[in-house]
């Protein structure tokens, strides 16, 4: 969707009566659009697509060194592969004339109709290897994120395509976490499942820093993310209540008091929280319980879209939490001298603040930083925070120290933490181009559409 935050942010504007800052003008905002437009062709999708079409296996190429080879592991991931498909069907629709977006599109389609779905108990695979055969991934052979992204995929292709095959299979999808995935009881949704389905339960003997069979915030967020895609393909009225679960349980419950996103949670939404640990327990467990402030201002935006996607009118209850988000990630996690958020924090017991616990800034918190932050400068143009100096801020942060101006895309954290990422893979199936491509793109039609 090309910045359908657009008609939410102008009549926001009228909510808050605030003229535009003297710094954030039209001439400077179409030159930073220039840029990033140039980065985003030529830096970006020019060097993924399409050399990453998997002409032989199907689907994409997943692993690539920091300078564009093949690398050795060809794993195929759901998640990469629905993220590959989902930027090819936005790239068709914002580069009409380069065909090979719209045929990269459809073999990503095909690739997730033929091979990442299982034929026999439904649902989408987590892994499979470069030819295509499935991959046991421990108890959980798929999960709820991963299907998310195959809606995901699925829902974009089709609004590009007009494939109603895509769209009955984003409907079978969305059917198959109904079943096996949400939860009845509890509300939100399963992340663990075997191969037929069946939620994984947490049982004595998962390891205490393992997540099985835990619910979490990120499996909720992207799904969110792809039901509010799906809702524009399909206006059905069991997915809108299903969105609309979502975007309260992430606003209300899964979103703390301070306002940063609460990670893991018991089934009934009982925070796993380790704070009244001691210091050492606690970081042995950081995977499960910190603050992750890229994840806080991904959300703020993924939330406020939900709400404009559902139709909700001066919905202020979304817009302030995620100000509030927003803003508890500039106040805790920003680096004031060079910009980026970094990537964990902690609130210890007894400490007045925060902790910064890992101080890296990793790439994908800081493409959605730009995006985030350029949206709320256009809400908030005279907020104290100046959300469109940060946001230039991390602009210029992610020219000099996350995209590669020689080899192309960006390094997986900025190198002003971590120099050494210079020579790390630059696709893995972790990696792709979903995160980045996003923001530019986001980014490019906010600032040409500017009534600055």
């Amino acid at each position: 969707m090309k910045y359908a935050f657009l008609f939410l942010s102008l009549c926001l504007h009228t909510v808050y009566a605030q003229q535009p800052a003297p710094s954030n003008n039209k001439a400077e905002r179409l030159q930073i659009a220039a840029a990033m437009e140039n980065s985003l062709q030529k830096e970006l999708l020019a060097q993924w697509y399409p050399r990453s079409f998997d002409t032989v296996y199907g689907g994409f190429t997943s692993s690539y060194t920091y300078d564009f080879k093949p690398a050795p592991n060809q794993d195929k991931m759901i998640v990469t592969q629905a993220r590959h498909t989902w930027v090819n069907a936005k790239a068709a629709e914002r580069y009409p004339a380069m065909a090979y977006y719209t045929a990269g599109a459809k073999h990503g389609f095909l690739f997730l109709k033929d091979v990442m779905w299982d034929k026999t108990y439904g649902g989408f695979y987590t892994l499979v290897d470069q030819e295509g055969r499935v991959k046991r991934t421990g108890f959980a052979e798929k999960e709820a994120y991963g299907n998310a992204f195959g809606i995901y995929a699925l829902a974009a292709y089709y609004k590009t395509s007009g494939d109603t095959a895509a769209l009955g299979l984003a409907k079978r999808a969305f059917a198959w976490l109904e079943a096996h995935s949400h939860d009845q009881v509890y509300k939100g949704y399963f992340q663990h499942m075997q191969r037929d389905g069946t939620p994984v339960k947490r049982t004595a003997d998962i390891p205490s820093v393992s997540d099985l069979g835990y619910k979490d915030q990120n499996s909720s967020i992207h799904l969110l993310e792809a039901f509010t895609e799906l809702y524009l393909a399909w206006p059905d009225p069991l997915l809108r209540e299903r969105l609309t679960e979502m975007l309260l349980l992430i606003r209300d419950t899964i979103v703390s008091p301070k306002g940063n996103l609460i990670l893991f949670f018991q089934p009934d939404w009982t925070p796993v929280s380790f704070g009244n640990s001691d210091k050492e327990n606690i970081l042995k467990h950081r995977y499960l319980d910190h603050v992750s402030f890229g994840h806080d201002v991904e959300t703020a935006w993924l939330m406020l879209e939900a709400s404009h996607v559902l139709g909700f009118k001066d919905d202020s209850i979304t817009l302030h939490k995620a100000k509030q988000m927003v803003d508890h990630a500039l106040h805790n996690g920003w680096d004031s001298v060079v910009g980026g958020f970094y990537d964990e924090g902690y609130y210890f017991k007894g400490d007045d603040g925060i902790t910064i616990i890992k101080d890296t800034k990793n790439w994908w918190a800081q493409a959605e930083g730009m995006n985030t932050l350029l949206f709320m400068a256009d809400l908030f143009p005279n907020d104290p925070l100046r959300y469109f100096e940060k946001f230039k801020q991390l602009w210029n942060y992610a020219q000099t120290y996350l995209i590669d101006h020689e080899h192309g895309d960006w390094y997986e954290g900025g190198l002003d933490k971590q120099p050494e990422l210079k020579k790390s893979l630059k696709g893995h199936i972790w990696k792709a181009t979903y995160h980045h491509f996003r923001s530019l793109s986001n980014c490019i039609s906010a600032l040409r559409n500017s009534k600055s």
